[in-house]
């Protein structure tokens, strides 16, 4: 029998040496110290942070917790925080469309810039991107002085939030895409355009099905990041409570003035959050890896 054609007999339970190499050769010792370390940094780390942000969430009673989250600023901040993320999912989630498409199926001058743009803020502090919206729209900015004539204002006001968000959180879906699509290569493109398709119904029918897991990984991540913004947000909201505090920055005013258990309360809603998105993203990962096995 022929090795492409030779059928495993290993009992179940075995893993196969073909299969999975460094698994079988690796020693148990090795294995059950590496488990254990990572176990421990993740206890560490993570789950014990976890758990005490909702144990201190709680140690006012339940009735202090739902006070907590419900009265009139935090429920404020929670909306302010909804709006900047339902604005700014769709709008980066269609620029990180357009970008992969641009950058994997086309060449232009600029594409160097145009990737390098997309990097950037990666690169840069939140901060430092919050100062740069100051620079630039407050009242001693360099559109500051047009933009009080009319009175528009976008520092330290919602629409500076929201631009601020739309910054920070502008790469993932374009980053989870580029490569992607850069492996997947645009044979199937080509070919479907050669055969008369127009190029709009290649890329919903071919373009979009092919990329689909990556692009809702990339939504998650970058609805993640919309809601948990802090740095730029910081600089550019002015903490006016009620009007332009999101719920991170909530948390933050009351854990300045003492209030713990308010404070605990709030960062507990953004913590089960964080937990429904590692779900979501544990998701995408599975239903993409089970479809990858099926074809």
């Amino acid at each position: 029998m022929s090795e492409s054609t030779a059928v495993s007999v290993l009992p179940p339970g075995v893993p196969d040496a073909r299969v999975s190499p460094m698994v079988s050769r690796e020693p148990l010792l090795a294995r059950i110290v590496l488990t254990a370390t990572a176990l421990l940094f993740l206890g560490f780390f993570l789950f014990l942070p976890l758990a005490a942000i909702f144990v201190q969430a709680f140690e006012a009673g339940a009735k202090a917790y739902w006070t907590a989250i419900t009265e009139p600023d935090a429920i404020s901040a929670f909306t302010l925080t909804l709006i900047a993320a339902g604005m700014a999912v769709p709008l980066n989630m269609t620029f990180g469309v357009a970008a992969a498409w641009a950058v994997t199926r086309f060449a232009f001058p600029g594409k160097g810039i145009l990737i390098a743009l997309i990097d950037l803020p990666f690169a840069v502090s939140p901060v430092i991107s919050g100062l740069v919206f100051v620079l630039l729209f407050g009242m001693q900015g360099f559109f500051g002085p047009w933009l009080s004539e009319r009175d528009i204002q976008i520092i330290f006001a919602v629409p500076g939030i929201l631009l601020a968000t739309l910054f920070v959180s502008a790469p993932f879906v374009a980053r989870e895409l580029i490569p992607l699509m850069q492996e997947q290569g645009s044979e199937e493109e080509q070919a479907a355009i050669s055969l008369g398709a127009s190029g709009l119904k290649t890329f919903i029918r071919i373009t979009i099905p092919k990329v689909k897991w990556g692009l809702l990984y990339g939504v998650v991540l970058l609805n993640a990041r919309a809601i948990g913004e802090f740095g730029a947000v910081s600089v550019v909201s002015g903490h006016v409570r009620g009007e332009t505090n999101t719920a991170p920055l909530h948390v933050e005013i009351l854990y300045n003035e003492y209030n713990f258990a308010a404070a605990f309360a709030v960062a507990s809603v953004l913590a089960i959050f964080a937990l429904v998105t590692i779900a979501a993203k544990a998701g995408i990962e599975w239903k993409a890896g089970m479809e990858g096995r099926t074809e």
